[in-house]
């Protein structure tokens, strides 16, 4: 039986929830198929800030870089909104990323034929989406110094080297070997010279990747094919600001933030987390979607554990609970039956138990 340590950081809001289920399916994933999860948890964001006074304290620290994987949750509290430095929640999160040196986050977004009415676009818009986001992690205006705010000016730094570029942009046309054979790059290269750089250097990637057509978008006109042709789009490559936004719009593909999954892989420990946020508004209230938290896991399986069979009974576990009509509150359309967090990661855990 093989072990497996993974670092457990719930985080803050709806985190401990979400995860939670992901825990709960992940073990079912252990029973299923003979392997053995070691789980220690740590604390991150306001949870972290709670603990030592710091969003990624020096035990969470340590405990991440000892790990095979990382399930994250969310961070993000209203009582830290305006806190400085190491007490905002986000900084524990973007520690945590250069710490493990995360650099490509992939945002698989796909739509579930059962959910094309959580949507807002038409049916026939949704008709054979299935595209991965390939975000460029640990650089970019989050990362950029100098940095500094007085109080009537503020600076950010947007830099990239030709190194940040190459690397990412081989996980986006590796990607795209096995699947459609294309990446779309997004930049803005008619006003930032950043995005020159990256066009260039993604479009010399391009010539060691014959059989995989490379097109560059600017971020605007990006924005509106993710809506009018999502269908047509494969691989979609971006920096890291750019590959926030666009990813979180790209939630109204699959209907909602709460079904989204990521994985953040580099040259350490891969951290998991679904895209949404904490929602603080509903923390606590058992009404949360788990199935982001949960297909995240199953990343966790696929790409750190390399366990591909494990990873997809769960997504197909997760197809199944959709298939038969599990809805939470986010997703729900009228007339179908509204279940919490719980029940839903139960109708996964079921279903990945049975395969």
């Amino acid at each position: 039986m093989n072990d497996f340590r993974l670092a457990v950081l719930p985080g803050d809001g709806i985190g401990p929830e979400v995860t939670a289920e992901a825990l709960r399916v992940l073990c079912a994933a252990a029973d299923l198929f003979g392997f053995r999860l070691i789980t220690t948890q740590y604390a991150v964001g306001a949870a972290g800030v709670a603990e030592s006074g710091e969003a990624l304290p020096l035990t969470s620290r340590y405990g991440v870089t000892d790990a095979d994987a990382v399930l994250l949750g969310a961070v993000g509290h209203p009582s830290l909104a305006s806190a400085e430095g190491s007490r905002r929640p986000e900084a524990g999160l973007l520690a945590l990323r250069e710490l493990l040196k995360v650099y490509a986050n992939l945002r698989p977004v796909s739509v579930h034929p059962a959910l094309r009415h959580a949507s807002p676009l038409r049916p026939e818009r949704l008709e054979g989406v299935d595209l991965l986001i390939v975000r460029e992690l640990t650089g970019g205006l989050y990362y950029g110094e100098p940095r500094w705010r007085s109080e009537l000016e503020a600076v950010n730094t947007l830099r990239y080297t030709t190194a940040e570029i190459e690397r990412v942009a081989r996980v986006a046309f590796e990607a795209a070997e096995g699947r459609r054979k294309r990446v779309t790059s997004v930049d803005k290269a008619n006003v930032l010279e950043v995005s020159e750089l990256w066009r260039d250097t993604v479009s010399q990637v391009a010539l060691d990747y014959p059989d995989v057509v490379l097109e560059h978008l600017y971020v605007d006109f990006a924005a509106v094919r993710l809506v009018c042709d999502p269908a047509g789009i494969d691989v979609l490559l971006t920096e890291n600001m750019f590959g926030d936004i666009l990813s979180d719009e790209a939630a109204v593909l699959a209907g909602s933030l709460g079904l989204l999954p990521s994985a953040s892989l580099g040259d350490g420990s891969g951290l998991y987390e679904p895209v949404h946020g904490s929602a603080p508004d509903i923390a606590g209230q058992g009404v949360a979607n788990p199935i982001g938290a949960i297909a995240s896991a199953a990343l966790l399986l696929r790409y750190s554990l390399e366990l591909e069979e494990a990873a997809r009974a769960v997504e197909e576990a997760i197809a199944g609970a959709l298939s038969a009509g599990y809805r939470t509150a986010d997703i729900a359309g009228p007339g179908e039956r509204v279940v919490g967090t719980r029940e839903m990661g139960e109708a996964v855990v079921e279903r990945v138990l049975s395969a």
